[in-house]
């Protein structure tokens, strides 16, 4: 992923750039270490693969203090600064907002990437590196388009992190909010 050059000039973006460019645009951005990435359009099966995991959330956190919330909702690493929007994201309890702006949180419980092939690498790496580092968070969930295969990336008590990688007829397991994923549903 790169960032924003202008005429062979890199610029560093604030946050509060970032904000405006977002104000201003019908795109969605991405900003990481002062740069603003633009997000590309998703694949028909992420789309649909996309709202399997979140309408099996949903059925699972009702009556709960969780909530599921699409890729609309902007979610910041306060330790990190980076601002991104999961594809789906899971908060428990109240939202807590970032000081710069009302519109982003900052305590997932749960975020879920749906991989692509322009943006998986980053998202395995970088990415889910950077979602680490953000305390309330239990779990990170890394789902294939290429193979039903869902990796969760839960936090232990110790604050270390391990990955379970489930495939066709298992069932991923997401402690950190109770709730478990048929791969078979999830990819139905």
């Amino acid at each position: 992923m790169r960032g924003v050059t202008v005429r062979g000039v890199h610029h560093h973006y604030t946050f509060a750039d970032y904000l405006r460019v977002e104000q201003d645009s019908n795109l969605k951005h991405e900003f990481l270490d002062g740069d603003i990435y633009a997000m590309a359009g998703g694949t028909p099966l992420h789309a649909r693969l996309t709202v399997n995991i979140s309408s099996l959330l949903h059925a699972q956190l009702r009556g709960t203090r969780c909530h599921a919330y699409s890729s609309d909702l902007r979610v910041r690493v306060p330790a990190t600064g980076l601002a991104a929007y999961p594809d789906v994201t899971v908060v428990c309890g109240e939202l807590e907002l970032d000081p710069e702006n009302d519109h982003t949180v900052t305590n997932p419980r749960l975020v879920v990437e749906v991989l692509s092939d322009s943006t998986e690498k980053f998202d395995r790496g970088v990415k889910l590196k950077h979602y680490q580092q953000i305390v309330a968070l239990g779990a990170v969930m890394l789902v294939s388009q290429h193979q039903p295969s869902i990796e969760v990336w839960s936090r232990r008590a110790d604050d270390r992190w391990t990955e379970s990688v489930n495939g066709p007829g298992t069932v991923a397991r997401i402690a950190a909010i109770d709730c478990t994923l048929a791969v078979d549903d999830v990819y139905a």
